[in-house]
């Protein structure tokens, strides 16, 4: 079993223990996702701003240029522009619903065409409120295949540049 299907299996195993959907609240904040997930599809970052909430943090794990927290739709569309320059996909594959959380699971990839490509799974951990999302909490299964590939594909500019952007 390869290491993404044995995590994978993991995975589905914790969030099958996990206490079914509890009712029409947490329909609705599935369907949020499902649908942001659709705008993410369309390849339009603009798409995905209004699914967030004024005051989102979007926190993205790792050692790489796109990591870190996102706060504020600015940010996190200026994270998924740089997503859909680098030709990364997303396909949804689980969703759990409690109270005002969603969690999914997807399989994110890009075929960039150069260096190293990724392709693994992902867990997201969304908080919904008043119908928008407020945080959303990345989780992924290979972080040493995630930081290779965002250097390789979206490196810092050089100094003295990168500090007179304050970056």
């Amino acid at each position: 079993m390869t290491r993404i299907a044995s995590l994978a299996a993991g995975a589905l195993l914790v969030v099958s223990a996990a206490p079914a959907n509890g009712g029409p609240q947490e329909d609705r904040n599935i369907q949020l996702i499902k649908d942001y997930y659709a705008a993410y599809a369309t390849g339009n970052p603009e798409a995905v701003r209004p699914f967030l909430a004024p005051d989102i943090v979007w926190r993205i794990p790792g050692h790489h240029p796109l990591a870190g927290d996102k706060r504020g739709p600015e940010e996190v569309v200026a994270f998924f522009r740089g997503l859909v320059d680098g030709k990364f996909r997303a396909e949804p594959i689980f969703f759990q619903a409690q109270g005002d959380l969603v969690v999914d699971i997807h399989r994110g990839w890009s075929n960039v065409g150069s260096g190293p490509e990724i392709d693994q799974l992902y867990a997201l951990m969304f908080r919904i409120k008043d119908g928008k999302i407020t945080e959303a909490q990345n989780f992924l299964t290979d972080m040493y295949q995630s930081d290779a590939f965002y250097w390789t594909h979206y490196p810092l500019k050089p100094l003295p540049g990168r500090l007179a952007d304050d970056r």
